[in-house]
């Protein structure tokens, strides 16, 4: 019998935090609740170097919440990240992803602002892309309210938030609307495949389990209608070429790896500039381990010179 993979120290203590909180929980709200419990164990408080503002993005189907992190001795404009949180489109809020967001602009320098889009069940797609379309579009629309400079903007997220972000790539470069200096995506993809090696060898056991990766796409897609769509499924998009800079980073032991490794070769088969980076021994949410893990530190700073590079070329 082959022995499973054994994660590094640091995620094996991730693993053990989720477990604690997570064990026989059912519902979407005791789910969500328990969310909320195991991102505070793993979170820290906003250093006192930066500047934290809630505001609220008026949207055509939704007023969304946002929280803006800057260096409270920044100069202004800054360049902006835009930054979606992970939770598997099902969970997840501004607080459960504020040790993520603030770790982005503290790193970087930029500022970050941070999206609470609407979640599934509730919500199905496309209600988070669009929440997250209308705050991009209202950054770049206008950058006076968020001290922010709209020739120099980013996106970012983990998980879903990664997803996410491959598809406002593609929707940014159809419609020119917004012109993007880089993408980050944190262990996630463009599209979830049940039948890669990594979605077998690590199935359950690393946190991320293939069986739940699945519950969260149905809830996410209800029905087929949008199995054509590209910002629903980016790795389908008939043409991934003309798209900005984009990090595709992700976790060794994590069930997704693999769709993730096949999102990045469409790039760099389009002439993306493309980085791939696999963080080894770590699994899914590995970015909530760098407070005390040295390998998990290490791979967020890396995500963070990525972004730091391309939105101040000059200084980097």
């Amino acid at each position: 019998m082959t022995q499973k993979p054994i994660p590094l120290p640091e995620s094996q203590e991730l693993l053990a935090s989720q477990s604690k909180t997570w064990a026989g929980l059912t519902s979407i709200e005791e789910r969500r609740a328990a969310w909320r419990t195991y991102a505070a164990t793993m979170s820290r408080p906003v250093p006192e170097n930066l500047r934290v503002n809630d505001a609220v993005v008026p949207a055509p189907e939704f007023n969304v919440p946002v929280r803006i992190y800057r260096h409270r001795d920044a100069e202004s404009p800054l360049p902006c990240i835009m930054y979606m949180h992970g939770g598997g489109f099902m969970m997840g809020d501004l607080d459960t992803s504020d040790s993520v967001a603030w770790g982005l602009a503290d790193l970087t320098g930029a500022q970050v602002v941070s999206v609470d889009y609407r979640l599934t069940p509730e919500h199905p797609f496309p209600a988070a892309f669009n929440d997250s379309w209308a705050v991009l579009c209202h950054i770049h629309a206008n950058p006076e309210l968020y001290d922010a400079d709209p020739n120099r903007l980013a996106v970012a997220g983990d998980s879903a938030g990664a997803k996410l972000s491959a598809g406002l790539s593609l929707k940014a470069r159809d419609t020119g609307e917004v012109s993007l200096k880089a993408v980050a995506m944190i262990y996630g993809n463009g599209g979830f495949d049940i039948e890669t090696e990594s979605a077998r060898i690590y199935a359950e056991g690393y946190g991320l389990t293939s069986v739940n990766s699945k519950k969260y796409a149905a809830m996410l897609f209800p029905d087929n209608r949008y199995d054509d769509d590209p910002y629903a499924w980016p790795i389908r998009a008939t043409s991934h070429a003309n798209l900005a800079p984009t990090l595709v980073h992700t976790a060794e032991m994590d069930p997704g790896r693999d769709s993730a490794r096949q999102y990045a070769a469409k790039l760099v088969m389009a002439g993306v500039v493309t980085t791939y980076r696999d963080a080894k021994g770590l699994v899914h949410g590995f970015m909530r381990s760098r407070f005390t893990g040295p390998a998990s530190k290490i791979e967020f700073a890396e995500i963070c010179a990525f972004l730091r590079h391309h939105l101040f070329p000059v200084s980097s």
